[in-house]
C-alpha cells in the first residue's frame, strides 16, 4: 500500500475512533445534568401554569413568543454595528446564531456574501500567519544572536513554543476582558474566547448581548471587533506552522515518488527507458508532440532540490539515441556544458555513496533546480560542489 493511502486510511480510523470516544465522554458528563435540567423545568412550567391558569396551547405560544424576541433583548441588532458584527461572524464561519437574517432578500444575499467572504477570509489569514510567522522567525534569530549562542537557527521546537504562548495569552486576556465586561466567571469567559477563536461559535455565550452595548458602549464594541480579528490572526498563524506542515505530507510524497521514478529512469538501459517514458512519447506522429513528451521526461528528471550531473548526462545520452530529432531546444544547454568539461568524462562502474552512479571525486550536482523550462542557463544554472 502506498504511503500516502496508508496515511489516509489511519487518518479516517483515528477520527472514527476520536469521535467515539468524544462521544462517551460527553454522554457521561452531560446526560445525567440534561436529565436534571429537564426535570427542573418541566417542574417549572407546571408551575407558572397552575399560578396564572394557563392552558398548554397558552402556554406554548407564550413560549414561542419569548423565542422569537430573545434575539432584540440585547437592543437593535441591524445598525451598522451589529451589522458589522453579524458580517464578522459569517466570514469567519464563527456563526453565534444570536441574530439571522429574517427577509428572503436578507438570507439571498448573505448566501452570496458567505460565498466570496469566507475565501478571502481565509486566504488572509494563512497569509497574515505566515508573514507573522517570518517576523517571529527573524526576531528568535536576532535574538539568538545578541545573546551569543551558539546555534542561532530557529528550529520547529522553537516556533511551536513561541506560537503556543501566544496562543495562550491572547485567550487570556480575552478571557479577563470580557469576564470584567460581560460579567462571566473566568471560566466561562475563556470558554468564549476559545469557542469564537476556533470558529466553532455554539452561540451560548455571546458578547455584546446586555444593556444595549452596541449602541451605547462603541470603545467596547471595537474592542470586541479588534480582539476577534486579532485572536484569529494569531490562531491561524500557529496553525498554519503546525497543522499545514501535516497537510503537505502527501504532495511531498509524490514529489519523493517522481524523482525515485526519475532515478530508475536515469540508470535504465535506453530499451527500459523507451518502456518507462509517457505512452504518447512513442506513438506522437507530430515532432511537436514527441517534443513536449520527452519534454515532461526532462521536467521529471529535473524536479530535485539537488542532482547529480551524471544523471543529466547518462539520461540524455539514453534518451537521445531514440528520439534525437525531438529533442527540445530549450534542453540542449547540457551539450555546452559537456563540452566545456571535455569529451573525457568517465563513470565508474560502481555506485557512489549516495545512490550516484559516477565516481564521488568527478560528480558535479545542480542545486536548486527550478522546473521551469524557460528559465535553464547553460552558465547560471550549473554550480560545481561536490557530490553529497
Amino acid at each position: 500500500m502506498k504511503r500516502q493511502n496508508a496515511r489516509t486510511l489511519a487518518l479516517i480510523i483515528s477520527i472514527l475512533t476520536y469521535l467515539v470516544v468524544g462521544a462517551a465522554v460527553f454522554e457521561t458528563l452531560e446526560s445525567k445534568e440534561e436529565k436534571t435540567h429537564k426535570r427542573r423545568l418541566d417542574s417549572r412550567r407546571h408551575e407558572l401554569m397552575r399560578k396564572y391558569n394557563l392552558t398548554k396551547e397558552n402556554f406554548e405560544e407564550l413560549d414561542h413568543v419569548v423565542l422569537q424576541l430573545k434575539p432584540h433583548k440585547a437592543g437593535v441588532q441591524w445598525k451598522f454595528a451589529g451589522s458589522f458584527y453579524f458580517a464578522i461572524t459569517v466570514i469567519t464561519t464563527i456563526g453565534y446564531g444570536h441574530a439571522a437574517p429574517s427577509t428572503d432578500s436578507g438570507k439571498v444575499f448573505c448566501m452570496f456574501y458567505a460565498l466570496l467572504g469566507i475565501p478571502l477570509t481565509l486566504v488572509m489569514f494563512q497569509s497574515l500567519g505566515e508573514r507573522i510567522n517570518t517576523f517571529v522567525r527573524y526576531l528568535l534569530h536576532q535574538a539568538k544572536k545578541c545573546l551569543a549562542m551558539r546555534h542561532t537557527e530557529v528550529s520547529m521546537a522553537n516556533m511551536v513554543t513561541v506560537g503556543f504562548f501566544s496562543c495562550m495569552s491572547t485567550l487570556c486576556v480575552g478571557a479577563a476582558a470580557f469576564s470584567h465586561c460581560e460579567g462571566w466567571s473566568f471560566l466561562h469567559a475563556f470558554y468564549f474566547c476559545f469557542i469564537t477563536l476556533t470558529t466553532i461559535g455554539f452561540g451560548d455565550y455571546v458578547a455584546l448581548q446586555r444593556d444595549d452595548a452596541l449602541q451605547n458602549d462603541p470603545r467596547y464594541v471595537a474592542f470586541c471587533f479588534v480582539y476577534i480579528l486579532m485572536g484569529l490572526t494569531v490562531i491561524g498563524a500557529f496553525l498554519n506552522l503546525v497543522v499545514l506542515r501535516f497537510l503537505t505530507m502527501n504532495t511531498e510524497d509524490e514529489r519523493r515518488d517522481a524523482k525515485q521514478r526519475a532515478l530508475m529512469s536515469a540508470g535504465k538501459p535506453r530499451g527500459e527507458v523507451a518502456r518507462l517514458l509517457p505512452v504518447s512519447a512513442s506513438t506522437s506522429s507530430t515532432p511537436a508532440a514527441r517534443a513536449r513528451d520527452l519534454k515532461g521526461a526532462y521536467t521529471e528528471v529535473l524536479h530535485f532540490q539537488t542532482m547529480c550531473s551524471c544523471l543529466w548526462y547518462r539520461s540524455k545520452e539514453q534518451l537521445q539515441g531514440s528520439v534525437t530529432a525531438a529533442t527540445p531546444q530549450e534542453l540542449t544547454f547540457s551539450d555546452a556544458y559537456y563540452a566545456r568539461r571535455g569529451s573525457n568524462y568517465p563513470h565508474c562502474a560502481e555506485p557512489g555513496s549516495a545512490g550516484c552512479v559516477c565516481s564521488p571525486r568527478q560528480c558535479s550536482s545542480i542545486s536548486s533546480i527550478t522546473t521551469g523550462l524557460h528559465l535553464f542557463s547553460p552558465f547560471r544554472m550549473f554550480k560545481r560542489r561536490s557530490s553529497v
